[in-house]
């Protein structure tokens, strides 16, 4: 007797119960499973963001909140540094490279980062991969601008447009520097990090576009420089070495750290803490990013958790159906019987019939995952940036399934026993 044709013909008399059964675990597979995914390419997501980097410097206080508004552009600074403990610092034995970071502005709910050239060279993210312009190039100039690439795509800004920044951190700002306005020179590559959504310009042009702000809040000129050296009659040579001053005073919100050997970051690190000059604190990337897992592990918990249920809740789906079908299988199962079926062919029977709804929900849910997330790739990267890479071989994805299938044979057990002792006693009894 051939058990899977007999599978199949009694699916096909039972095709709305067994349907729903398919897919209840198919949806509560799929709800596992994109979370799993989801819940992994955030973590890499967050741990490719900064590479290379070993040390970051900010003013005292938080080191998760120094990591979040230096690298994820997330909160905002508790205070500024002075260019010259930077000076200082960049200058100490061990340091390869340093990048300064300015903050404190936003467009269109993005934020604004004055920097130099060290971040377009140095900066790296996603295992040692470097930026990349897509159309332009690297700022120069103090009212030149470079935007990232999300930034470019969700606002519609090519090059030589111009960009007006507002004064503040927050997503809706009243007090912009209209009267000075960056022309966009360079738009980067997408990289899937919180650079796609940054625009950066020189540590200049945003030193001098505060500047302009300020005196225009005073009531005067809004080019301080200009109205200066043509009152005084300043050469070039004094307007350079005004220039250079002003460099002087540079006030910046933290500072990456490249070091010649990891091996020196910790004593650099108590250095730094120590700093005489001004309170400042300098953390290491990887282990602060450890903490905040741990203060986000409860959420994280609490997902899978619920997926759990969930897949809980799909396989109850398959045992309720299973159990209620078994007085309405029992003549079909005596008929078997007198057709000559053992028990034993009974008990197969009805525990083929609940692994293969159980792979066939497993498969389907599978199917339905890389389906959404293939034609949901582009939108997940645009609106959340996150670049979904679909693994489904990790070990917990595995495990996961593997663990569902054999569930699946445990509850096809409960109605196999039942139907055979059922069959047992029907096929003994004679019925008039």
């Amino acid at each position: 007797m051939n058990i899977a044709s007999l599978a199949i013909k009694s699916f096909r008399n039972r095709k709305l119960s067994v349907g729903l059964a398919i897919a209840s675990i198919t949806l509560s597979v799929a709800l596992l499973l994109g979370v799993e995914i989801l819940r992994s390419e955030a973590k890499s997501s967050f741990a490719s963001t900064v590479s290379g980097t070993d040390l970051i410097v900010g003013a005292r206080g938080g080191s998760v909140n120094l990591l979040l508004y230096s690298v994820f552009r997330i909160g905002n600074p508790t205070n500024n540094i002075e260019w010259h403990s930077y000076e200082e610092i960049s200058a100490l034995p061990g340091v390869k490279w340093s990048i300064p970071l300015s903050m404190g502005d936003t467009h269109a709910g993005f934020r604004v980062v004055g920097t130099d050239d060290n971040y377009f060279e140095h900066y790296r993210y996603a295992r040692d991969r470097r930026l990349g312009l897509q159309q332009g190039a690297w700022f120069g100039d103090e009212d030149e601008i470079v935007l990232g690439a999300e930034v470019a795509a969700s606002l519609g800004y090519r090059l030589s447009d111009k960009i007006i920044v507002a004064h503040g951190a927050g997503d809706e700002s009243f007090i912009k520097h209209a009267d000075e306005p960056f022309r966009v020179v360079g738009i980067l590559a997408a990289t899937g990090t919180p650079v796609d959504r940054t625009l950066y310009v020189s540590l200049a042009g945003f030193d001098h576009m505060h500047e302009a702000w300020q005196t225009a809040e005073d009531g005067h000129d809004h080019d301080p420089l200009a109205a200066t050296a043509s009152a005084e009659g300043h050469t070039d040579e004094e307007q350079h070495a005004e220039d250079e001053h002003l460099d002087e005073e540079y006030s910046i919100s933290a500072f990456l750290l490249g070091l010649e050997s990891r091996a020196v970051a910790i004593g650099l690190q108590r250095r730094i803490n120590q700093f005489e000059h001004e309170p400042l604190s300098a953390i290491l990337p990887g282990v602060t990013l450890l903490e905040l897992w741990e203060i986000v592990g409860l959420v994280e918990h609490a997902l899978r958790a619920i997926s759990i249920f969930v897949v809980i809740v799909g396989l109850s789906s398959l045992l309720i159906i299973l159990m209620t079908s078994i007085n309405e299988r029992r003549r079909e199962m005596a008929i078997l019987r007198a057709l000559g079926a053992r028990p034993g062919h009974v008990f197969a029977l009805i525990l083929g019939e609940a692994i293969a709804i159980t792979l066939s929900g497993i498969g389907l849910g599978i199917l339905l995952v890389c389906g959404i997330f293939m034609l949901g790739q582009g939108w997940i990267a645009s609106r959340f940036g996150l670049f979904i890479e679909l693994n489904l071989l990790t070990p917990n994805l595995v495990y996961g399934l593997l663990l569902i299938t054999l569930i699946g044979c445990l509850i096809g057990l409960i109605p196999g026993i039942r139907m055979y002792r059922y069959s047992l006693v029907d096929g003994m009894t004679i019925r008039v």
